[in-house]
């Protein structure tokens, strides 16, 4: 079956071509045409209408959505969360843990494996493995993780979860006693390790990218502050050319003008948009919980009821990405490296993130105001 997307506003690494078309097969792009080139028989025709078609956004930190938490242990919510995502834009999904016992770890672990590995994969998001947040973080930084949990780096513990399903990211403090031969060993297993809910100074985070570290885990939150006497982790992230950065676009977690300022200076192919949500997003004002605690959504603002501090995000995907686009001015065609190229080239998912002959038809259909108007999954509308 041949599927063609025509009168589309292409989007894509480097590429920004209007009234484009896309010619789909078997889940798979064969043909980017421009408007000169004659449009190829198809089966089924479906009309963009001038609208923005991009690579479907790869979110590869999401604790959940629409009063739904990865942490429920519930194969009933990791689909709910995957579909409801898809709302978003969002056609490959990372489920990312919190700071939990061991056992429940293990427990969710094998309910993503089952999602994962069902007869109807993929119904919804794809999610080819773990974001693992925690449990080996520094209890100084917790922020909302549940610091009953904090435990010293343990590669034992990883590796049986990485067993149970993928771990593509692990995300720890590099500064704890131990968390550098996690690392190395992580990263031997080819898990990528990103610093987070850390003290660390710069130089602990230049020892982390010596050991493998490639992250930094919602960059600017929970980790040690720039400061013209010792830089920090934010420093550090500033700084190295080869760390990649987790950024919740939602104007809470980073301002207006620490966006702007991150987007000035460093390059688009360092940066991935993130929303870090959790059970919050989509229920406008209301209470949910995040990990077992307490959460309160005010204004689109997720805190712990008790303590108030923030408890991930609210945030939809593409709503990230309209703020940024209105912030930054910069061109569509180097944003979009933020939604999913970078995600999939750090992580090496092959054949993701660009329109290009050969690669996945998960595609995303943008209304002018950054509205989803459809997605796609192996080029079968959802």
């Amino acid at each position: 079956m041949k599927l063609l997307i025509h009168n589309a506003h292409l989007i894509s690494p480097d590429l920004d071509l209007p009234h484009g078309s896309l010619l789909i097969e078997n889940g798979r792009i064969t043909s980017v045409l421009d408007p000169s080139q004659p449009t190829p028989p198809a089966d089924t025709t479906i009309d963009a209408q001038g609208r923005m078609l991009m690579p479907g956004f790869i979110d590869i930190h999401s604790h959940g959505a629409d009063r739904h938490d990865v942490c429920d242990n519930s194969l009933d919510a990791i689909r709910h969360i995957a579909r409801t995502k898809l709302r978003e834009g969002v056609t490959t999904w990372l489920p990312t843990t919190l700071t939990q016992p061991q056992a429940k770890l293990e427990e969710i672990a094998a309910t993503c494996a089952a999602y994962h590995f069902h007869p109807d994969y993929p119904e919804f998001c794809r999610t080819p493995g773990l974001h693992i947040e925690g449990p080996f973080i520094n209890p100084k930084n917790a922020g909302a993780q549940n610091p009953e949990y904090v435990r010293p780096p343990n590669f034992e513990e990883l590796h049986r979860l990485h067993q149970i399903f993928p771990a593509l990211i692990l995300s720890l403090a590099p500064d704890m006693p131990g968390a550098l031969p996690l690392i190395e060993q992580a990263t031997a297993l080819g898990i990528t390790c990103s610093a987070a809910h850390t003290s660390s100074t710069a130089a602990q985070i230049q020892q982390a990218k010596l050991a493998g570290l490639r992250h930094l885990t919602h960059f600017c939150n929970a980790m040690t502050p720039l400061h013209h006497r010792e830089i920090g982790a934010v420093g550090a992230g500033l700084l190295d050319d080869h760390l990649l950065l987790e950024l919740i676009c939602d104007t809470i977690h980073l301002s207006p003008d620490m966006l702007r300022l991150i987007f000035k200076l460093l390059p688009s192919d360092r940066l991935l948009m993130i929303t870090d949500s959790m059970a919050a997003s989509w229920i406008g004002n209301g209470h949910t919980h995040l990990g077992g605690l307490e959460v309160t959504v005010e204004n689109h603002v997720a805190r712990l009821t008790h303590g108030g501090a923030l408890a991930g995000s609210a945030l939809r995907f593409n709503h990230g990405l309209r703020n940024v686009a209105e912030i930054t001015g910069l061109p569509l065609d180097q944003l979009v490296k933020t939604t999913s190229w970078n995600q999939a080239q750090s992580l090496n998912l092959q054949g993701f993130g660009k329109l290009h002959p050969g690669y996945h038809a998960d595609l995303v259909l943008l209304n002018p105001d950054f509205e989803i108007h459809q997605t796609f999954i192996a080029g079968n509308p959802r």
